[in-house]
């Protein structure tokens, strides 16, 4: 190793040893070469110091007053933040136990006293240069690391952006939904985080969960690319038979996403797209549609949905009804909190409602 002229290059190497004699050996040795050389005398010192700035290798010695080596060396790895340092033990034991001793608590060599210079400063230069390439391929693999997921994120978001595409192309059939799958989107999430707040939930609603059914629920009406234009559009009531086609839109959206599912059957998003678009019509009491399920037995994201929709669908004007107020809205959402809706949502929904105004009144059409 060639002598250092950078200050920033040059290798900082701390000497822990009670003896002043060693000390004054390695320190000659190690800045005849250009290290930058930190001697201290004991343990203690030297473990309060290191916290302070960290030296990029340690000389530690191992029968010392007080602490001895060993023990600083346990301090040390100990530490996340100090546990990557290398550390060179030195000693006059050369007794294979105590080698072992020191290469079993961390150490990553050992050199025996009385100090030969040409090994010191061979193996000193080996370490130095291993902990640098350490350093460097520990940059490389972050920066590597980083670069991987910022190509995942951005393939993941051009697949969502597809899918919500897609979805928003299903509900252009119909003139009057104008920004409707973007409220629910928003929606549904801040419904989400709000009752992640609950005990009864925190182990149900994670952060993934809150980020699938912001991307799943525009799949919730996806079925109504099926449904024929003088049912879909009607501006009147439809008739029982007309009802009944229009609710075999959950159906085929959630077949429409089981194909895909059973291609990729780990996919969570396609999962709890599916139970989104099959059950957001399930009622708490049973009377929906299309399984009658009831209660808890209807997925916690349709139920959230659920809600969602309707307060959407009320607050907005279509062809053949007017706008309802958000009190208004609010006020059947608590009424048929039991019946129609998880109670539980319809009360959290309710408790936000101030949030959820805000929100409606920023995006509506």
């Amino acid at each position: 190793m060639s002598n250092l002229t950078n200050q920033e290059s040059i290798p900082n190497i701390m000497i822990i040893d009670d003896m002043p004699e060693n000390l004054d050996i390695l320190s000659g040795m190690l800045e005849e070469k250009g290290y930058k050389i930190r001697p201290v005398t004991n343990g203690k010192s030297a473990l309060h110091s290191i916290k302070i700035s960290q030296p990029d290798l340690i000389l530690l010695d191992i029968n010392m007053s007080e602490m001895n080596g060993y023990e600083v060396c346990s301090q040390l790895k100990n530490d996340e933040k100090l546990k990557e340092i290398p550390i060179i033990f030195i000693s006059a034991l050369n007794d294979t136990s105590d080698k072992l001793k020191a290469f079993s608590i961390g150490g990553v060599d050992y050199i025996t006293k009385p100090f030969q210079h040409d090994e010191v400063i061979a193996r000193i230069d080996t370490h130095i240069k291993m902990h640098y390439m350490q350093i460097e391929l520990e940059k490389h693999n972050t920066e590597l690391e980083s670069l991987v997921l910022s190509q995942v994120k951005e393939i993941y978001d051009s697949q969502m952006a597809t899918i919500f595409s897609l979805a928003k192309l299903t509900e252009s059939r119909d003139d009057d939904t104008g920004r409707h799958l973007e409220r629910v989107q928003i929606v549904c999430r801040t419904l989400s985080k709000n009752l992640l707040k609950k005990d009864k939930y925190e182990k149900i609603i994670t952060t993934e969960f809150i980020d699938q059914i912001y991307n799943a629920s525009p799949l919730h009406d996806i079925g109504k690319v099926a449904i024929p234009d003088n049912i879909l559009l009607k501006p009147g009531k439809l008739t029982a038979e007309e009802f009944e086609i229009m609710k075999t839109h959950t159906t085929m959206g959630a077949e429409t996403l089981e194909y895909s599912f059973k291609l990729y059957p780990k996919n969570k998003f396609l999962k709890m797209g599916i139970d989104i678009a099959r059950h957001h019509h399930e009622r708490w009491d049973g009377s929906g549609y299309p399984d009658k399920l009831s209660g808890e037995n209807i997925p916690l994201c349709a139920r959230i949905m659920s809600v969602v929709d309707v307060y959407d669908a009320m607050r907005s004007k279509r062809c053949y009804k007017e706008p309802r107020t958000h009190e208004e809205t609010l006020n059947e959402i608590i009424k048929y909190g039991g019946t129609q809706f998880d109670p539980e949502i319809a009360m959290a929904f309710n408790d936000m409602n101030k949030e959820i105004y805000d929100i409606w009144e920023k995006m509506k059409d």
